[in-house]
């Protein structure tokens, strides 16, 4: 399953996430055994800290690189040069000389400086280093703000987005602009299992003889949604792989859709504390 975003490139509507998986020997065997079962599309960040391990399994599953889809994010607002550095640090971790997705992980809290960020990731772009170009956590204002400068428009917005957080709101302006939407922290750290949550989704699975996680990640997928489940165990990594065959009935996606309470689990983007502008 695929998305195709709006400059042609397209991107496997599922993939891994790698938030807070450990560099060295936990993150490599998580993405090499992802590879391993069918994953090709892993989502990593220079905040995370395991490009390296990230990269270091990409090329030991022999798997041709045009064969993957490489997502990491940009952490640093600064000067052209320091992100140019910070870039191909990522290229030489990855073990690879373009990136698929390239993300800025977090809005500065001062307009004119997302700017001139996203003017650096336009560059890219144009250069050929970069297949896509996007955003992480910003929010409606963000994006028009962005947009009153830039020549290119952001290709992906991935976003706090789960049962409790359905975003509808700017997904819908997100769809209005032909900006992909793209999920991350998907079982709301566990809440799901959790309260009327579990109650909801768990009566949905038994239907389906699935789990709570996925038909979490089937809901995210029939909304059109890039998802990207974190887990480290072998078995839960290969649970989530699976759960984007699971298809849900129009009610089901609506029974979850009304579990939305505008409910935050991760840090909220307009005080957010890695935004700062690093000389």
């Amino acid at each position: 399953m695929n998305k195709l975003l709006y400059n042609g490139v397209s991107m496997p509507q599922f993939g891994l996430g790698t938030f807070l998986v450990a560099p060295g020997e936990s993150a490599y065997d998580q993405v090499k055994y992802a590879l391993s079962i069918g994953y090709r599309h892993i989502d990593t960040a220079q905040m995370y800290k395991n490009e390296e391990s990230v990269g270091s399994a990409i090329k030991d599953s022999l798997i041709p690189r045009n064969e993957i889809f490489i997502t990491t994010k940009q952490i640093i607002h600064s000067s052209l040069e320091k992100m140019q550095k910070s870039f191909d640090e990522s290229l030489k971790k990855l073990q690879t000389d373009y990136i698929d997705l390239y993300l800025i992980h977090w809005p500065n809290h001062n307009k004119k400086i997302n700017q001139q960020t996203w003017a650096f990731f336009e560059s890219l772009y144009e250069k050929k280093k970069v297949r896509a170009i996007g955003v992480s956590n910003f929010q409606r204002h963000h994006l028009m703000d962005l947009m009153e400068t830039a020549k290119i428009k952001p290709m992906v917005d991935q976003i706090e987005l789960h049962p409790g957080l359905n975003q509808a709101p700017l997904k819908g302006f997100l769809d209005s602009q032909d900006i992909a939407t793209e999920s991350y922290g998907p079982f709301m750290k566990g809440g799901i299992f959790e309260g009327t949550y579990h109650e909801v989704l768990s009566a949905i699975a038994s239907k389906h003889q699935a789990s709570i996680a996925q038909v979490v990640i089937a809901w995210g997928l029939s909304r059109g949604i890039i998802m990207i489940p974190k887990s480290v165990t072998p078995q839960r990594i290969k649970e989530n792989f699976e759960g984007q065959f699971l298809n849900l009935s129009i009610t089901e996606i609506e029974q979850i859709n009304q579990l939305n309470r505008g409910k935050r689990v991760y840090t909220d983007p307009d005080n957010n504390a890695w935004s700062t502008y690093i000389d």
